[in-house]
C-alpha cells in the first residue's frame, strides 16, 4: 500500500459515491473528499459550466490534477468523478491504494439521476449514451479496483457496510 487515501471510489456518475463515501468515511472516523466538489471550489463554476465553455479535454486535465493532487494530499475516504479512470496516468496511480468499483445497471441509474441535461455526457439520448459510457468504461472500473460492490436495489447505508466489508475495514 502506498500513502494516500484509506478507500477510494470510482464508478459511474449518479451511482452514489458522494453519498457512500461520506458514510464510509463517518464510519471509520476519517475526512472525506470528493474530487468534483475540489474542482468546483478551484474553478469557482459547475462541472457542466466547465464541460460546455471549455470542452471535454479541458476539463479531464483539470480533473486529472485534481484527482492527483487528492491521492497525494488526502487520507481518508476519496471520491473520483467518473471519468478520472480513462485517464492512464491516473489509473496506474490507483494502482497502490484500496480501490472500490461501485456499480449499477442502466435502470438503476434512471431511476437515480432521471440522466438528465445537468450530466452533460448524457445530453442527448440518455439512456443509450449511458450504457455506450458504461461499455468503455466498465473494463476501467474494474481494472483499478480492488473491489466491486454493486448498487442496484440497496439503499447508501448498504452500500457503505458493503464497502467496509469488501475492504476488510472495521469501524471506528
Amino acid at each position: 500500500m502506498t500513502a494516500g487515501p484509506l478507500v477510494v471510489l470510482v464508478g459511474p456518475m449518479g451511482v452514489g459515491k458522494s453519498t457512500v463515501g461520506a458514510l464510509v468515511a463517518e464510519r471509520l472516523g476519517c475526512a472525506y473528499r470528493d474530487t468534483d466538489d475540489d474542482i468546483v471550489a478551484e474553478k469557482g463554476r459547475t462541472i457542466a459550466d466547465i464541460f460546455v465553455d471549455e470542452g471535454e479535454p479541458v476539463f479531464r486535465a483539470i480533473e486529472k490534477s485534481a484527482v492527483h493532487k487528492a491521492l497525494a494530499e488526502h487520507d481518508g475516504v476519496l471520491a473520483l468523478g467518473g471519468g478520472s479512470i480513462l485517464d492512464a496516468d491516473t489509473r496506474a496511480l490507483l494502482a497502490g491504494h484500496r480501490v472500490v468499483y461501485l456499480s449499477m445497471d442502466v435502470e438503476e441509474a434512471v431511476q437515480r439521476t432521471g440522466l438528465n441535461a445537468a450530466r452533460p455526457l448524457l445530453a442527448v439520448n440518455p439512456r443509450r449514451q449511458w450504457r455506450e459510457l458504461m461499455e468503455a468504461r466498465r473494463h476501467l472500473y474494474t481494472e483499478v479496483a480492488r473491489s466491486v460492490v454493486p448498487t442496484d436495489g440497496r439503499t447508501p447505508e448498504e452500500v457503505a457496510q458493503a464497502v467496509l466489508d469488501a475492504l476488510e475495514l472495521k469501524e471506528a
